[in-house]
């Protein structure tokens, strides 16, 4: 029995990384991720250290304005592949039957999800080094929070952008509506969550408006994580990343169409 369990598992597993090896060259040879996914964040990057330097925050304040913007600017990958890119992939992969086929075969069609969600991972983790090494070398950072609570602020915001990705490229009718429903979400909160405009230079009207925005709060989350402020100013924008998380993925069991 155990010998049986070990093959099945050691076959889902090959399986896995032949999918993830094929999926992730498509992807690659697609660019699109790889300019908004691992550029784009580079090169706001590189603006913001130009314009801004090492200049604070604000009058007094102990880090400068682009430690402030780290915690946004890796937000940008993610929004890009859990919010544009996972919803298109779904919906595509949906009408053209792939999922369909995947249900008479033993690999299970969850499979070829989990590897899109691997992809999309990778790419966010990536864009998430890259940006660091950069902002290091070139532009002095520093980081003062914890590792570990900003590793875990990151893991719930790409859980909450990748659960809203897969929930409308689940319930969407085709790839066109999932298209045009990624987009209303994707731009917006591109622009006016924080992610490449900074939320600080927002006027306040414009900061009122972005608040209602999901990854809003998820940037105020790796702001207070990255910079080492109190729990308290976590406690808000953790609550509602988690009911994110929790509605999108209750809403994607209950109403994923497969075909």
């Amino acid at each position: 029995m155990n010998r049986v369990k070990t093959t099945k598992t050691s076959g889902i597993t090959k399986t896995f990384t032949t999918m993830l090896k094929t999926e992730l060259k498509l992807s690659l040879r697609g660019m699109d991720m790889f300019i908004f996914a691992i550029c784009m964040p580079v090169v706001v990057l590189v603006i913001l250290g130009i314009i801004y330097g090492n200049k604070p925050a604000f009058e007094g304040a102990e880090y400068t304005f682009l430690e402030q913007s780290f915690g946004a600017l890796t937000t940008i990958s993610i929004c890009a592949g859990g919010v544009m890119g996972l919803p298109l992939v779904v919906s595509d992969y949906r009408g053209r039957g792939i999922l369909k086929r995947y249900k008479v075969t033993p690999v299970s069609p969850m499979l070829i999800l989990i590897v899109q969600v691997t992809i999309y991972t990778i790419y966010a983790v990536v864009s998430l080094i890259l940006l660091y090494l950069m902002a290091t070398l070139f532009f002095g950072f520093r980081f003062y929070g914890s590792p570990v609570d900003f590793a875990g602020g990151y893991l719930l915001v790409l859980v909450s952008m990748f659960s809203i990705g897969m929930m409308v490229g689940g319930i969407a009718r085709n790839t066109k509506i999932a298209g045009v429903i990624a987009s209303v979400l994707y731009f917006p909160m591109l622009i006016f969550s924080g992610a490449t405009l900074p939320y600080e230079v927002m006027p306040a009207g414009l900061q009122k408006i972005a608040d209602i925005l999901p990854l809003t709060q998820g940037i105020k989350l790796l702001k207070a994580a990255s910079l080492g402020q109190s729990v308290e100013n976590m406690l808000v924008p953790l609550i509602i990343m988690c009911m994110i998380a929790f509605i999108c993925i209750l809403v994607s069991a209950k109403c994923f169409k497969w075909e």
